[in-house]
């Protein structure tokens, strides 16, 4: 039995049929769309490698069943850029040393989109570390991806000023 569910992913409407309903966000990702960006770290919702924007908030992919999302917009790290232009936080990332080996950066970077958007994450870095407390780094790059959110919130809000005047 086939069931068939419909996703905005990055911004393009997908019909997907679905063989099994116990089918991960993560795994539907990674497995059947090639979207590989987003990775499996613990597979239990204690790591924050594959976080993924669901209709602009933050979740845990290995935690959702695709079929619980059906209609859902996603946005992963690969629907982030703006062809060759990096988003802000991704800019932030590499202007402040954000990274390490790499691994769980396109979590830290979803996260840090979700939680700019969310107007969560203030000036203060003690705020910025608990509101991204869910994302594990296991390099131990916190500095680096504390100031690159911060960083990245100061364009974020200096291009919205400018563009309502």
């Amino acid at each position: 039995m086939s069931l068939a569910i419909t996703l905005t992913i990055n911004g393009a409407q997908q019909a997907i049929a679905l063989d099994d309903p116990r089918i991960t966000l993560l795994d539907l990702l990674r497995e059947r769309l090639d979207l590989t960006g987003t990775k499996k770290g613990c597979d239990r919702g204690q790591c924050g490698a594959c976080t993924i924007l669901v209709d602009g908030r933050r979740i845990n992919s290995c935690l959702a069943l695709a079929l619980s999302h059906d209609g859902a917009d996603i946005l992963t790290i690969e629907g982030v850029a703006q062809g060759d232009r990096l988003h802000p936080v991704q800019a932030a990332f590499i202007a402040q040393d954000g990274f390490q080996c790499g691994f769980c950066t396109p979590g830290q970077i979803m996260s840090a989109i979700g939680l700019i958007r969310e107007g969560q994450a203030g000036d203060d870095p003690e705020r910025v570390r608990e509101a991204m407390s869910g994302n594990i780094c296991r390099c131990g790059a916190y500095i680096g991806i504390t100031e690159a959110v911060l960083e990245a919130q100061r364009a974020m809000m200096g291009t919205a000023e400018r563009d309502a005047a």
